[in-house]
């Protein structure tokens, strides 16, 4: 155990790079220790992308398998020619319509990056964050930070300081707390070395404004397909997972009502994932939660992972979940929806 320093930071300060707490967590990374800090889209674990010892410490404080590799995150354009080769006129013209923001690139890496992030691969997960936390501290180190996501591995993604504080305290040096992260669900990932580009993860960006750029674009056959490994940081593993047998249930309302009084009769505390439009839809349920408005997938991304942890708070046996159009940003909703339930599906 190590005592971990928890700072608050406004992400509305001008200049945060003058921020002392910033300054204080950039050193940390700079002497190979590990931070947490906020980011567009969860909050990450951050260490020194060229540091053996700082993602060893990520591995080592998350449970994470070392095979998996790393996102690195960066403050500027200019930083990924340090740590990036071979970059492709379409893939620039990705970073500068979709950075800052929720878009990883993979690329060709370039030998100064340790292979504890890239997993002995030769490629390297790029991406430019949109917080202003995280873009200050990343400025300030002066080093590319890889960061996956700041929980316990397997478990939701934290999209507040509180979540991280759950998992990791005491497990890492600090926890920058810059209050609840905007997009919810992690950034698109997408391998620029293939042709075409391939979405290895859904995420922030959707596959159809990937298209309106580079035109077009393929899924990798993992995201559907259970004999096949995915390729994508943390999507190899059992990820996102609340501790409670979670369904999800295509057919909707009346197929959810039937399971709850079923399980009910049979002694179980059942929750119930749904939309603000049907939250008062069920009876019996132990617990109902919002994550949102179906209208708004973007709320549901927003609120996905804080309610699956809410689930785990209300200690349910079995969680059914509503499902939602696997478009847009649908399409990483029902990605990390199928992730927690391990691909469990009740069809009647």
């Amino acid at each position: 155990m190590v005592e971990t320093k928890i700072w608050q930071v406004d992400r509305t300060e001008r200049h945060l790079e003058n921020d002392p707490m910033i300054i204080e967590a950039a050193e940390i990374l700079r002497q190979n220790d590990v931070v947490a800090f906020p980011t567009e889209t969860v909050y990450g674990l951050g260490g020194n992308a060229k540091s053996d010892e700082a993602i060893q410490r990520i591995y080592t404080a998350k449970g994470r398998p070392s095979d998996n590799p790393l996102i690195v995150h960066v403050a500027s354009k200019d930083q990924v020619d340090t740590i990036c080769t071979d970059i492709t006129p379409s893939a620039r013209k990705l970073m500068n319509t979709f950075w800052p923001g929720p878009l990883t690139l993979v690329l060709p890496k370039r030998g100064d990056v340790s292979t504890r992030v890239t997993a002995g691969l030769s490629t390297v997960a790029v991406r430019m964050p949109n917080d202003p936390i995280a873009r200050a501290l990343i400025s300030v180190a002066n080093l590319p930070i890889a960061a996956p996501s700041a929980n316990l591995s397997g478990k939701p993604s934290p999209t507040l300081a509180k979540h991280v504080i759950s998992d990791l305290n005491g497990k890492i040096a600090g926890i920058i707390d810059g209050g609840s992260t905007g997009v919810g669900v992690e950034s698109t990932v997408l391998d620029c070395t293939t042709t075409p580009f391939t979405i290895l993860r859904p995420g922030g960006v959707s596959k159809e404004q990937l298209i309106e750029v580079v035109g077009l674009v393929s899924d990798d056959p993992a995201l559907t397909r259970t004999d096949q490994t995915p390729k994508a940081p943390g999507m190899k593993y059992k990820h996102y997972a609340p501790m409670a047998l979670m369904y999800m249930v295509p057919k909707g309302k009346e197929t959810i009502q039937a399971l709850v009084n079923q399980d009910k009769e049979r002694g179980q505390r059942v929750g119930i994932l749904t939309t603000d439009e049907n939250v008062h839809s069920y009876l019996n349920a132990d617990i109902v939660i919002s994550c949102g408005e179906r209208t708004q997938l973007s709320t549901v991304a927003r609120r996905l992972y804080q309610t699956l942890r809410e689930f785990d708070d209300a200690n349910v046996d079995v969680i059914y979940s509503e499902t939602f159009p696997d478009e847009g940003i649908g399409q990483a909703i029902m990605n990390r929806l199928s992730k927690a339930a391990s691909g469990r599906t009740i069809e009647s």
